[in-house]
């Protein structure tokens, strides 16, 4: 019996592409493991496995892949199903969504090989000078990759090049998939075999009497493992015994001590002791009572509290409850900067449960967080992340905080899936069983109305933290003010009074601008060409004093 995959590539084609594979490869496939399969003339992708089955495509014969790449689904069913759900509610490919959803370094990339040609004697006459450099190269090196070519002709664009040579005989081209992720191997060291009892240790001290240094190396190792009960950092060593790195290795190539090494994740925080949740005061209480009800119904719910009024904490007892039940917890914010911010406060209540995931963290750095999600690992019970970390692979999410859930960072625009974080993280809770909640100050429009309808639950928080009181806010009238001459270029006389005021009891001022410039993009009416900046393709501000367009 013929066996068949059905694979989502990463392209903007709606369809799913079918695969040949063996017995013994179907029986090892299941969805959400990757593969690597030929596609076009010539070229290499990574392709998500979907479905396994023993149908044959239609169309056309379906060819065999290149291999296999994970032993373990890299995707879960959540996830499959939730990309099928973003991908037909924002219409776009289930590929778009996947190439958006995984870390780059998932997706393996093809490099063109130039080989000799195993053919026939080639007529060397027929080479150009360029071309002939090439085929001599490649008598003295099994292979040539094509920015090596690019070297020997000196030339940038070689794929012509190669294309002529190909067509002539005189090479052959082969795509090699590689890795991009590589793990971080921390180098730490230990005594050497022989070495570990006391007598043995007494010896080596006064073998070593000769060579204080890498005597005090030894006796520095001997005192670090005593206080730390931990493996020794080859650097760590380093310092404390205040020698350098080649004592070191002068006594690992002795055998006195050896090296190894331990995988470690690149993003480690200096989490300190945790501590206990602060106490709610009456109105949190209330508001955490209200929120469990609507969680008990089922219902997403809606968080409204005034600027400063003690959301974190409530948010903070909803996620110890959810931990405590061995769930993970997604905690989604409309910027990374807030994020910074936010995790020095959790810190202190959850400890080391925080892994955080957004834009600004390397590739490596996101692999290593997929990968303790997928195996759901005590470090990764809470994500903290802005829109991206919602396609993570959650397995067992057991709640969902989408703060500041008004603002409009959470709409991906460009490129597709063009998704909004916040609707996309309610289907995702619906799919997990997981509780969801919306917390803001000035809800958007279409949350606070689901509120009121009773389509969502609906939590309030009406008093600041500690009953501080709330700024006061004064509407000036500038038309008013301008028709009776009291305005001073900008500013109101009421407004210069205030400054003045504050500045003459020694305290600050801070003035907002909505805008610099007098239009954010100009825009030809004709062929409708925005005028962009040539170093970074922002939209440039026209400035009317200046009669400039200029980059912000």
């Amino acid at each position: 019996m013929s066996h068949f995959i059905d694979v989502i590539l990463t392209i903007p084609l709606q369809k799913l592409f079918t695969y040949a594979v063996s017995e013994a490869e179907a029986a090892i496939l299941q969805p959400g493991i990757r593969v690597a399969v030929p596609f076009g003339k010539s070229k290499i992708y990574t392709a998500l496995v979907k479905h396994v089955h023993n149908r044959p495509p239609e169309a056309y014969t379906a060819k065999e892949i290149h291999q296999i790449l994970d032993e373990e689904p890299l995707v879960n069913a959540f996830q499959l199903q939730h990309w099928e759900w973003v991908a037909q509610y924002y219409m776009c490919s289930l590929g778009e969504v996947f190439r958006s959803a995984v870390p780059s370094a998932f997706l393996l990339e093809s490099e063109t090989l130039i080989l000799p040609s195993k053919g026939q004697d080639l007529d060397e006459g027929l080479l150009t000078d360029e071309e002939f450099l090439i085929f001599e190269a490649l008598q003295h090196q099994s292979s040539l990759k094509v920015q090596e070519v690019a070297a020997i002709v000196d030339r940038k664009n070689v794929l012509p090049l190669l294309q002529r040579m190909f067509s002539k005989g005189a090479i052959e081209l082969k795509e090699e998939i590689y890795e991009q992720y590589k793990p971080k191997l921390v180098r730490y060291v230990q005594l050497g075999e022989g070495y570990e009892k006391e007598d043995q240790l007494q010896t080596l001290l006064e073998e070593l009497s000769r060579a204080p240094k890498q005597r005090m190396a030894v006796l520095a190792l001997f005192q670090l493992q005593l206080e730390t009960k931990k493996p020794v950092r080859l650097d760590a060593l380093s310092i404390k015994s205040g020698t350098s790195k080649a004592v070191i290795k002068s006594l690992i190539d002795k055998g006195i001590l050896m090296e190894y090494h331990l995988q470690t994740d690149r993003v480690q925080f200096d989490w300190g002791q945790a501590k206990g949740i602060k106490s709610l005061n009456d109105v949190q209480t209330m508001a955490l009572a209200d929120i469990q009800q609507s969680f008990d119904n089922q219902k997403v719910t809606l968080l409204h509290g005034v600027t400063s009024s003690g959301k974190t904490e409530v948010y903070s007892q909803l996620i110890q409850d959810c931990i405590e039940k061995g769930k993970q917890v997604l905690y989604l914010l409309p910027e990374i900067a807030l994020t910074t911010q936010l995790i020095s406060r959790l810190r202190t209540y959850f400890g080391e449960k925080i892994s955080v995931y957004h834009s600004r963290y390397s590739i490596h750095e996101r692999v290593e967080v997929w990968n303790n999600v997928v195996r759901q690992r005590s470090k990764a019970q809470i994500i903290m992340g802005a829109r991206s970390a919602l396609f993570l692979p959650y397995g067992n999410l057991g709640l969902i905080v989408v703060d500041e859930e008004h603002e409009p960072s959470y709409k991906q625009f460009d490129p597709a899936p063009r998704y909004h974080a916040r609707d996309a993280a309610i289907v995702l809770g619906k799919m997990h069983g997981a509780n969801v909640l919306l917390g803001s100050a000035t809800p958007s429009v279409e949350s606070y109305n689901n509120a009121k309808k009773g389509k969502y639950g609906l939590a309030t928080i009406d008093r600041r933290f500690g009953n501080m009181l709330m700024p006061d806010i004064e509407l000036v009238n500038l038309k008013e003010k301008s028709r009776k001459r009291l305005m001073n270029g900008h500013f109101s006389d009421r407004l210069m009074d205030g400054i003045m005021e504050a500045i003459g009891e020694g305290r600050q001022v801070i003035l907002f601008q909505n805008r610099r410039g007098f239009a954010p993009i100009v825009e030809c009416t004709t062929c409708g060409h925005a005028p962009q900046c040539p170093n970074c393709d922002v939209s440039l501000t026209y400035h009317r004093y200046r009669n400039q367009l200029r980059c912000h």
